[in-house]
């Protein structure tokens, strides 16, 4: 649980003792490449803490997918439809490559958050961060040229860039695949 652990602590300063309750929670995991770890309109009742590996999140319209985020080594990944709402899954989330991971039941994770100020906290600090990166992205999708925006993305998720396939950063970038492939030749 090293990255685990490591991105908790680097998030908000949690004690030994707030970690050994956690671990007393988490079930360890591994998923194959491409797996549906939540799906849309499906109840899942599991958080996962990423160990190791890359997620990304997806909305399905009309057929087509919108990438929404990445997930990497050190994250937590659940629904927040589920978490606070206790309502079935609005997206999908899927492994780009091998996870290892540990899970925890969202009724746990849900009263830890409500019993223990730390994982409170913490709890807090990564919504405040991921309300952050969403309200930017949006931003940039709204007001900067494709170029830029791809330069952002590059310095927010520089592993996602070297890792994933490129047509999830461009869903994610709201520009198409040959637009991306255009932007990237000239970099190099």
């Amino acid at each position: 649980m090293k990255n685990i652990i490591e991105n908790i602590r680097k998030q908000y300063p949690v004690s030994d003792l707030t970690i050994k309750e956690l671990e007393s929670y988490l079930t360890p995991c591994s998923f194959p490449k491409r797996y549906q770890l939540i799906k849309e309109g499906i109840y899942c009742k599991y958080a996962y803490f990423i160990e190791k590996g890359i997620l990304r999140a997806y909305w399905v319209v009309d057929g087509e997918e919108y990438t929404t985020s990445f997930g990497a080594e050190g994250c937590i990944v659940f629904s927040m439809d589920e978490l606070y709402y206790n309502k079935k899954s609005e997206e999908y989330v899927e492994t780009l490559e091998e996870v290892e991971a540990y899970r925890i039941n969202i009724r746990d994770l849900k009263n830890l958050m409500e019993t223990n100020l730390e994982l409170c906290n913490w709890g807090r600090i990564i919504h405040q961060n991921e309300y952050r990166r969403l309200h930017r992205s949006h931003k940039e999708r709204l007001s900067l040229p494709a170029k830029e925006r791809y330069e952002e993305f590059q310095k927010q998720f520089p592993e996602i860039c070297k890792k994933v396939n490129l047509k999830y950063i461009a869903s994610y970038l709201g520009i198409t695949l040959s637009t991306l492939s255009r932007l990237r030749s000239k970099r190099q």
